[in-house]
């Protein structure tokens, strides 16, 4: 049971991963040793399955997608949503195994990370679960003086990244844990060496009613969304960076990054006003992408909380008939 207060967005901490380690090894080996062509072909079942049996994160879906497309999701469209996350947690296992080659990247915005290395004193790399956060790493071990260190919650896909580690362990080093007593610390130790720190700053753990969050409107109806990733970047008075990197179908990755923030000068008096400002333009970018690209955010949860339901499109229950659960469509080789 959750505590009172605490919000449908801190239950995605709380539920159970839903991934089985003999599958993902049988995945990883298919992947690895037959080509990525045939673990793609597995895929597409192992998403038609998710899409069958899951159906908190199939309701999530809908909603999300009714709200980015202004109409109700089907069930192709579904479908493709949860594809386009498999297939970026599949790219993962050949970018941590070094295959670049197998990649089109395209980096958008490369300008600002340069200025920052220019600086020598390190910077956050703001994102969300929006695109493949891999693919942004990827370019960090493609560039000698690049050097990205991801603060994230491990405790959540524990078989996943067991499963990776063993594909590349070294890529673990570069992981400083959240909600540990000396998080901050190591955040700053990697900062003085000039690293940039990366975090996805779209998810909370936090109640409803701290004043850690802050509800704006993101797609149409407001959002809680944490200030505490910006508070330790204005407290370690760094520049922030927001950072993507969208799946385009195929092999293509579009990486892009936006200036957000620089807290290198601002007095202590004004944090709270440069923080939230710099708050309310990640959620716009955060929005902008998604409707460019809206395959790619994987928050498979209900992330409005239930709040304003009636903003969003009226989605066919689960329980309704439907002769699309029969018959799950063939996305072309393009589009996945």
């Amino acid at each position: 049971m959750k505590p009172p207060g605490t919000t449908a967005r801190a239950a995605w901490a709380e539920r159970e991963e839903r991934s089985n380690p003999a599958l993902l090894r049988v995945m990883t080996w298919i992947s690895l040793r037959l080509g990525r062509r045939l673990g793609r072909v597995v895929l597409r079942a192992v998403a038609a399955y998710f899409v069958l049996f899951s159906p908190q994160a199939r309701q999530a879906s809908r909603d999300y997608l009714g709200r980015v497309f202004g109409r109700p999701a089907g069930w192709r469209e579904v479908y493709r949503h949860v594809l386009t996350f498999g297939t970026t947690i599949h790219d993962r296992l050949y970018l941590l195994s070094g295959r670049f080659d197998l990649f089109d990247i395209r980096v958008h915005g490369g300008e600002h990370v340069l200025a920052a290395l220019a600086r020598g004193d390190g910077a956050f790399l703001l994102g969300g679960h929006l695109g493949s956060f891999e693919v942004v790493r990827t370019i960090g071990r493609t560039l000698p003086e690049l050097r990205v260190a991801v603060m994230m919650y491990e405790e959540n896909a524990r078989n996943i990244n067991a499963i990776l580690a063993t594909v590349n362990p070294a890529a673990k080093a570069n992981v400083i844990s959240l909600g540990r007593a000396d998080s901050m610390l190591k955040a700053r130790e990697s900062l003085d060496e000039g690293c940039m720190i990366g975090m996805l700053a779209d998810r909370t753990l936090l109640s409803e009613n701290s004043d850690s969050l802050e509800r704006l409107p993101f797609l149409g109806t407001p959002a809680a969304f944490p200030l505490g990733p910006l508070r330790m970047a204005a407290m370690l008075r760094r520049p922030v960076i927001f950072m993507t990197g969208l799946y385009r179908g195929g092999n293509r990755y579009d990486v892009h990054f936006e200036a957000l923030a620089d807290f290198t000068g601002v007095p202590r008096g004004e944090r709270s006003e440069h923080v939230r400002a710099a708050l309310v333009r990640y959620v716009a970018l955060l929005e902008k992408h998604c409707r460019a690209a809206p395959y790619n955010w994987f928050n498979y949860f209900d992330f409005w909380q239930g709040s304003e339901a009636a903003a969003a499109p009226r989605i066919k229950r689960d329980d309704e008939p439907s002769r699309a659960a029969l018959r799950l469509p063939v996305v072309e080789e393009s589009d996945a």
